[in-house]
C-alpha cells in the first residue's frame, strides 16, 4: 500500500511538472482533470468505452446529439427535412464547420463517417437495416433514403450509447471499421496537444478558436458548446488516496468516478461539490463469452442469476447505498423502459441451483479466465465479488488483472484463453444508463447472431425477433405492450449477469462552474475561478 501511495505521488508530481512546461495561462484558465481512466482508444467507432467517448466529445462532433432527457437535437446539422412519405430526409450542414487541420466539414466527411458507424454499433447497425442508401448533393447538404419508414434516425444519428458516431474527415472514415482511427483530428471545441501527449501519465487540449458554437443553452450533450477554459488537461494518476489528497488541495479541479472509500472523506470539505451528472444511474454487469462452454449453454449464464447477489457486488464497489440500489431490469430501473418481468427466479441467491446448472451445461472443473482491471477500481471490486461467488460455486476460475486499456484490447478477442491469442470467459464492466436504457440502444441484450454484435457475441434469434417486434412498433404504447414479452426471454437466456444501478459520484473544486449534466462528461461550458 505504502509503495503504490509512493508511486502516485510520484506520478502526480511527474503529470504536474509536464503541465509546468506547456505554454504559460492564467491558472483559471486550465481545468486540471483526474479522468476515470488512461484513453488508449481514440475512436469512438470503434470502442463504446467511455474514457473514449469523453475524449471524442472533445475534439469531435455529432449531427444530432442527446439533450439531458435523452431527446435528439441537431448539432452538425444547421436544418433537416423529411418527405411525406417519410423516406428521404434532407440535412444540410451549418456553414463555416472545421476540422482542426483547416480544411472545411463537407457532405462527404458526414456521409463516409456515418457509414463506417452502422458497421460498428448496435444503433447504427439497426439504421442500416432500414436504410437504402446515402447520397451527397452538394458539400452541405446530403441525403439519406430508408426502404421503409423508421422513427428512430435523429435519435440514431446523434446517439450517446454504445460507439458515438462523430464525424471524421473522409479520408479517416474510409479507415476499415475493424482497425481504430488514431489520428484525434475532428472538428469539436478543443483540440489534442499530440506532442505533449504522454500515455499513461498526461494528455493536454487546447481551445480551438476555429469552432462556431450552436446558439442554444447547453442541455446535456446538446447546444452551444462554448470552451470557457483555453486548455484542459488529463492527469492520470491510478492512486485514489493521492488523487484526493491532490483535489482537496486545488492541485486538480475535478476527479472522474472517484473510488467510494474516498467520498466519505471528501464529503467534509468545504471547497469541494460532490454530484451525479448522468440523467439515471448507470448499471454493473459480467459479460461472458458465449461462443466458448461452459457460457455457450444458457443454463450456465442462468447459473450466474442464480449465484449473484446485487448487493454483494454494489457495497463493495459504491459503498454507501445511498450510491445504488438493486435492480433486475436490463433497462435500468429509472428509465422509460425499465422492465423487470421474468426476474423473479433470479431475486434471491441459489447456491444449489447454481452449481446444478453448472453441471448441467457440462462444466467439469476447466480453468475459466475472469479478466479485469484495478484502473476502474469499481470494475476490479466487482470482479474480486464475482471470483469469490464463483469459487464457492465450485468454478475453477483465475483472475487476470490488467490496465484497463489492455482489458479493451483483449475484449475482440474470440478465441480460448488456453491459445496465445490472450482470450477470455468473463470481464466485469459498466454501463452508462444510457446505453442500456432502451433496447435500441442497449449493447448487451443486442443478440443478433453472425458474431458481429458486442463482445461476448450473445445470440438468440427469438429475443431478436421479440426486439424487432419493439423496434417496429408504430408507438410508445405499442412499444410498451411488446416490452415485457423481451425482458421476460432476455431473463431466459442472461446476454449479461446484472450487478446493480448506480449513481457514479463526480468530485470538483467549488471554484470550478457550469459543470453539464448529461450522459458523458463534458468540458465546454466550464468557467474557473
Amino acid at each position: 500500500m505504502h509503495r503504490n501511495r509512493h508511486l502516485g505521488l510520484a506520478l502526480v508530481g511527474a503529470a504536474l511538472a509536464i503541465a509546468a512546461t506547456a505554454p504559460a495561462e492564467a491558472q483559471n484558465n486550465v481545468l486540471r482533470v483526474v479522468p476515470q481512466a488512461d484513453v488508449k482508444v481514440l475512436d469512438s467507432h470503434f470502442s463504446s468505452i467511455q474514457i473514449t467517448k469523453i475524449f471524442a466529445l472533445m475534439v469531435q462532433d455529432t449531427l444530432f446529439a442527446w439533450d439531458y432527457k435523452l431527446g435528439a437535437k441537431p448539432q452538425m446539422v444547421e436544418n433537416w427535412a423529411v418527405s411525406a412519405d417519410k423516406l428521404s430526409w434532407t440535412f444540410s450542414l451549418r456553414p463555416g464547420l472545421k476540422f482542426h487541420d483547416g480544411t472545411p466539414v463537407t457532405s462527404k466527411d458526414a456521409v463516409a463517417s456515418i457509414q463506417r458507424w452502422t458497421k460498428r454499433d448496435v444503433i447504427g447497425q439497426r439504421l442500416a437495416s432500414f436504410t437504402a442508401d446515402w447520397s451527397v448533393v452538394d458539400d452541405r447538404t446530403f441525403v439519406l433514403k430508408l426502404k421503409e419508414p423508421y422513427g428512430f434516425v435523429e435519435f440514431s444519428i446523434g446517439s450517446a450509447g454504445g460507439q458515438m458516431p462523430v464525424i471524421f474527415r473522409e479520408a479517416d472514415a474510409k479507415t476499415d471499421a475493424a482497425t481504430p482511427i488514431a489520428t484525434g483530428i475532428g472538428s469539436g471545441p478543443f483540440i489534442l496537444n499530440r506532442d505533449e501527449w504522454k500515455p499513461g501519465a498526461f494528455v493536454a487540449f487546447k481551445k480551438n478558436p476555429d469552432y462556431i458554437p450552436r446558439t442554444e443553452p447547453v442541455d446535456g450533450l446538446t447546444g452551444g458548446k462554448i470552451a470557457k477554459v483555453d486548455r484542459v488537461e488529463w492527469h492520470i494518476i491510478p492512486d485514489a488516496g493521492t488523487v484526493a489528497a491532490a483535489i482537496a488541495k486545488g492541485e486538480v479541479d475535478l476527479w472522474d468516478s472517484p473510488s467510494n472509500d474516498q467520498v466519505a472523506p471528501l464529503a467534509n470539505n468545504r471547497d469541494l461539490v460532490i454530484d451525479k451528472l448522468p440523467p439515471f444511474g448507470n448499471y454493473g454487469g459480467m459479460r461472458v463469452n458465449s461462443l466458448l462452454p461452459p457460457f455457450n449453454d444458457v443454463k450456465a449464464r442462468q447459473a450466474l442469476a442464480y449465484l449473484f447477489d446485487q448487493r454483494d457486488f454494489m457495497a463493495a464497489a459504491y459503498g454507501d447505498p445511498k450510491w445504488w440500489k438493486v435492480c433486475n431490469s436490463f433497462y435500468v430501473c429509472d428509465g422509460p423502459w425499465g422492465s423487470e418481468a421474468g426476474s423473479e427466479p433470479y431475486k434471491k441467491k441459489d447456491l444449489a441451483k447454481a452449481k446444478q446448472l453448472f453441471a448441467e451445461a457440462g462444466y467439469k472443473g476447466e480453468k475459466l479466465v475472469l479478466m479485469t482491471t484495478n484502473e476502474l477500481p469499481q470494475i476490479g471490486a466487482m470482479a474480486q465479488v464475482a471470483a469469490a461467488n464463483l469459487k464457492e460455486a465450485g468454478v475453477n476460475v483465475e483472475l487476470q488483472i490488467a490496465d484497463w486499456g489492455t482489458v479493451v484490447s483483449r475484449m475482440p478477442k474470440k478465441d480460448s484463453p488456453a491459445t496465445d491469442s490472450g482470450g477470455w470467459n468473463m470481464f466485469t464492466t459498466w454501463f452508462t444508463g444510457t446505453t442500456m436504457h432502451s433496447p435500441l440502444t442497449n449493447i448487451a441484450t443486442n443478440m443478433a447472431c453472425g458474431g458481429n454484435n458486442w463482445f461476448g457475441w450473445a445470440c438468440d434469434a427469438e429475443a431478436e425477433k421479440l426486439r424487432d417486434a419493439f423496434l417496429r412498433a408504430p408507438d410508445d404504447a405499442a412499444r410498451k405492450a411488446a416490452l415485457d414479452p423481451l425482458h421476460k426471454r432476455l431473463q431466459e437466456v442472461q446476454p449479461i449477469a446484472l450487478l446493480g444501478q448506480f449513481d457514479p459520484p463526480f468530485v470538483w473544486r467549488k471554484n470550478v462552474t457550469g459543470v453539464v449534466k448529461g450522459s458523458v462528461l463534458v468540458f465546454w461550458n466550464i468557467s474557473k475561478s
